[in-house]
């Protein structure tokens, strides 16, 4: 039997494609329902919050502007990522919510579905929610969908993982970027989900993944300036009116918590539309239609 000390997994935030410790050096411990102590997160604080803000701006562009069919393969990638790692992500889920093994293996085993299934809208949303409108004259007008811009999100406290794809993962989908601020009490699994990012292709900055306390990082998230959508998923009650009231100050898009939906209603949440008019008829001196 080996007397090696065992190496033991320091859990960090994810921000702009990196693994920082909080710039406020805290963090807190994480303990399983039964009481025993799993290890410790790191404890975001404002400025943790506004870097990943920061991140998340300055990758959407580049991402917004990838072909629909790459952010598919890179989400399909994050799938394979997952189901590569199942059982070490079984395990920590298993830890943070005292599920049996095979409930925790399911849980997963759902999660990297919901991954595949969001790969495969990428490049047929637009075509669902866009399309050629009839209008008096002659004109062409198109309406497309487009990314909202930076999604901010309170994941879900008692649904670690797949809670936390649910929201990530039509909001990046559809060309936006992502802040995240994970399940207070379970964070670990979301955590551990930053790696598997990392390590699909994803482009730095266009998920960043967040741990603390709600009611300490999600009211600087809500009153950016620069954040477009609001995601109050994992928000309770009293928390989330505040939060939508602050975000009532730069006009936000917010979805409310219990705000249930398929995925092309969550799809639609955070896009915006652009119409486009174009004259049709005979060009003069051409001849023919354009």
């Amino acid at each position: 039997m080996s007397d090696r000390l065992q190496v033991k997994k320091t859990y960090k935030l994810y921000v702009g494609g990196k693994f920082p410790r909080s710039e406020s050096g805290r963090s807190y411990p994480v303990s399983s329902p039964d009481g025993t102590e799993l290890a410790n997160a790191a404890l975001a604080s404002r400025k943790d919050a506004r870097d990943a803000v920061a991140a998340a701006r300055k990758a959407q562009r580049s991402w917004a502007g990838q072909t629909a069919y790459l952010r598919g393969q890179i989400l399909y990638r994050a799938a394979e990522m997952l189901e590569g790692r199942a059982g070490q992500f079984a395990e920590e889920l298993a830890d943070a919510t005292g599920a049996e093994p095979h409930e925790a293996l399911g849980t997963v085993e759902a999660a990297i579905d919901r991954l595949v299934h969001y790969a495969g809208w990428t490049d047929k949303y637009t075509s669902v929610l866009g399309g050629a409108n009839p209008v008096a004259g002659p004109y062409f007008n198109h309406t497309t969908p487009e990314p909202l811009g930076v999604v901010a999100a309170i994941a879900p406290q008692d649904d670690p993982l797949l809670g936390l794809i649910e929201v990530i993962a039509p909001a990046i989908a559809s060309g936006n970027t992502v802040v995240v601020l994970a399940s207070e009490a379970k964070p670990l699994p979301a955590l551990s989900f930053g790696e598997v990012l990392a390590t699909s292709d994803l482009p730095g900055g266009v998920v960043n993944l967040l741990s603390g306390k709600a009611t300490e990082v999600a009211p600087h998230l809500a009153s950016h300036a620069d954040v477009n959508g609001l995601d109050l998923t994992g928000a309770d009650a009293d928390l989330a009116a505040s939060l939508e009231a602050a975000a009532a100050e730069t006009l936000k898009v917010v979805r409310r918590p219990g705000k249930g939906g398929n995925a092309l209603d969550l799809l639609r949440q955070w896009t915006e539309y652009k119409t486009v008019w174009h004259p049709a008829g005979m060009a003069a001196g051409a001849g023919g239609a354009y």
